[in-house]
C-alpha cells in the first residue's frame, strides 16, 4: 500500500463530496426530511430506520443518537433501528428475511411516524416491503440511496441520492454525512440548546 493508495481514496471521497454538494435539489431534499422528521417528533411519533449490512449499521447509529446525544446533552428523541436480532432471526425463519423490516413496522408503527430505510442500490426487498407497509399505515418514507429511479424511491415520499461512484462505499461514506445533518437540523428545532 502507497500513500498514492492513500490520496486516491481521499481524493475520490472528496469528489463524490463535492458532487453532492453542487447539487442544490438534492441538498433541499434533505433539508426537507429533516423538517418530515421534525413534525413527526413534535406530533408525539418516532422514526424507524432500517438497512442492511453496512446500511443497518448506520440505521442503528442514527437511532442511538437520537435517543442518546449528539454534540451535547438534550432530552432523548424517539427514534428506533429496526434491529433487534431475536425479531430478525425469527421473522427470517418465520417468513424469510423479505419480511424482517416491514413486520416490525406493521406492528410497532401508527400513522404519522416516519421510516427511514437507508440502501445503496435502491433494490432492498425487505426495505421495499417496510416501505410499502409504512405508506398504507399513513406514515412518511425518507429513503437514502446511491442510485437514481429505483423501486425504493419510487415508493418514498423523500429520496435523497448519494453520488458515491463505482461501488457502495462511497454511497454509504456519503449517507453518514447525511445522517449527522439530519440529527443537527432535528436539534436546532426540537433542543434549541444545541442549535
Amino acid at each position: 500500500m502507497s500513500l498514492t493508495d492513500v490520496k486516491n481514496s481521499l481524493n475520490e471521497a472528496a469528489s463524490a463530496l463535492d458532487s453532492l454538494l453542487k447539487n442544490e435539489a438534492m441538498l433541499q431534499k434533505v433539508a426537507d426530511a429533516a423538517s418530515v422528521m421534525v413534525e413527526a417528533l413534535k406530533a408525539g411519533g418516532r422514526i424507524y430506520s432500517c438497512g442492511n449490512g453496512g446500511s443497518l449499521c448506520d440505521a442503528m447509529h442514527f437511532a442511538e443518537e437520537m435517543t442518546g446525544r449528539y454534540r451535547l446533552n438534550r432530552r432523548p428523541l424517539a427514534a428506533t433501528a429496526i434491529s433487534d436480532v431475536a425479531h430478525m432471526a425469527c421473522v427470517a425463519n418465520d417468513f424469510g428475511y423479505d419480511e424482517v423490516f416491514s413486520r416490525y413496522i406493521e406492528g410497532c408503527a401508527r400513522h404519522g411516524d416516519v421510516l427511514l430505510g437507508i440502501s445503496t442500490s435502491g433494490t432492498s426487498k425487505n426495505i421495499i416491503k417496510a416501505a410499502e407497509v409504512a405508506k398504507a399505515l399513513g406514515m412518511k418514507v425518507i429513503i437514502l440511496t446511491g442510485r437514481e429511479k429505483t423501486p425504493l424511491g419510487e415508493r418514498a415520499d423523500i429520496t435523497i441520492v448519494t453520488p458515491g461512484g463505482q461501488y457502495a462505499d462511497r454511497v454509504q461514506e456519503l449517507h453518514i454525512k447525511i445522517i449527522h445533518i439530519f440529527i443537527e437540523l432535528i436539534e436546532r428545532q426540537l433542543a434549541l440548546e444545541n442549535s
